[in-house]
């Protein structure tokens, strides 16, 4: 099979393997689509030291079923369907509480790290253990499906902010995973979503993708923007998703006394806060990773039209062109938002 196989850092070729078969337990799937994560770009060049070469990459994924293996019965050849990143052992404290982006031996598809080694789905096949695979409707494209696991994450943050609805939330950051989520809190109940950032291009899709209101201000002028816009009381809820020092800290200044700051984002790996102000105002300051079997609730919203992933997808291309997108993606091009790669002579469809 072809294959798109980072070889070192900063260098992928697409070269022949030997396609994987169905385990025990596993599902044999023909990829259709399979999407560029933002961390897949940050494992091309080295500084997330989670895709150490040789690695194929890739785990936002969907496809045809080619084969089962023993004790797999769920699916059969030729059903559409896509799989979790997360490959989790099922048996742990927290997989038995549901908690399974928590695993102790939590795996993601498409890492090579120090601790483990799993092959991605930037190729024309890849074996998944049937568990982690969720069936999708014939009105879901490839494409679209490619988004479930983007999707998922924002979902499983506004999960963890524990919403009770009616809230005014803010997004820091109208990238990916920021709009998902800006449509994932009005999904959960928000009357109001604001989305904050620099890149006025961006500002524009979340316009008209439905935020309330966009705001193109950062720090102290975009604190003073949230007050005004909030009665002076700031935000019930900010969802962070940059992960920088200064984006952190104007969520924290920019919610109300009692409110929840859910930090997504984690571009960089330390950042202070204003320990007093959090201490003071008593607010809560939540971390979310991954998703956590949020994919069937992601499927139904995107089929239903809730949450609308087409605006995001920049192109969909052949996996030989995966190169010089991964090298775009990584030089900041502006206006790139997702880019779809389509393995082998399959379509998008």
């Amino acid at each position: 099979m072809q294959a798109l196989v980072l070889t070192e850092y900063g260098h992928l070729e697409l070269s022949d393997r030997p396609a994987p078969t169905a385990a025990a337990g596993e599902v044999l799937i023909r990829v259709a689509a399979c999407g560029i994560c933002g961390s897949d770009v940050h494992g091309y060049d080295g500084s997330s030291g989670r895709r150490i070469p040789p690695i194929v990459m890739g785990h936002e994924a969907a496809g045809t079923v080619v084969a089962t293996g023993a004790g797999a019965d769920r699916f059969k050849a030729g059903d559409r369907v896509t799989f979790d990143s997360t490959v989790c052992c099922g048996a742990c404290g927290f997989c038995q509480r549901g908690a399974i982006n928590l695993c102790d031996r939590r795996e993601v598809v498409g890492v090579s790290c120090g601790e483990y080694r799993r092959d991605g789905a930037f190729a024309e096949y890849i074996a998944v253990p049937e568990r982690i695979v969720y069936p999708i409707p014939d009105n879901l494209s490839f494409a679209e499906a490619a988004m479930l696991e983007p999707v998922s994450v924002a979902l499983h943050a506004v999960a963890v902010t524990r919403l009770s609805g009616g809230e005014t939330a803010l997004v820091v950051g109208s990238g990916m995973i920021g709009l998902l989520t800006m449509q994932a809190a009005f999904a959960a109940g928000c009357s109001r979503v604001f989305v904050a950032d620099i890149d006025a291009t961006r500002l524009v899709l979340a316009r008209s993708m439905g935020a309330s209101e966009v705001i193109p201000l950062s720090g102290d002028a975009l604190v003073r923007e949230c007050r005004r816009l909030t009665g002076g009381a700031g935000v019930d809820v900010a969802l962070e998703a940059v992960g920088r020092n200064e984006t952190v800290n104007v969520a924290i200044e920019a919610t109300r006394k009692g409110g929840t700051i859910t930090l997504i984002g984690n571009v960089t790996p330390e950042v202070t806060i204003p320990l007093q102000k959090v201490v003071s105002r008593e607010l809560r300051l939540q971390g979310t990773a991954a998703s956590s079997g949020e994919y069937p609730q992601a499927i139904a919203l995107i089929s239903s039209g809730r949450i609308q992933v087409k605006p995001l997808i920049t192109q969909v291309s052949g996996l030989a062109d995966g190169p010089q997108w991964f090298e775009r993606l990584h030089s900041r091009e502006p206006n790139l938002m997702k880019i779809v790669l389509v393995p082998g002579s399959e379509g998008a469809a």
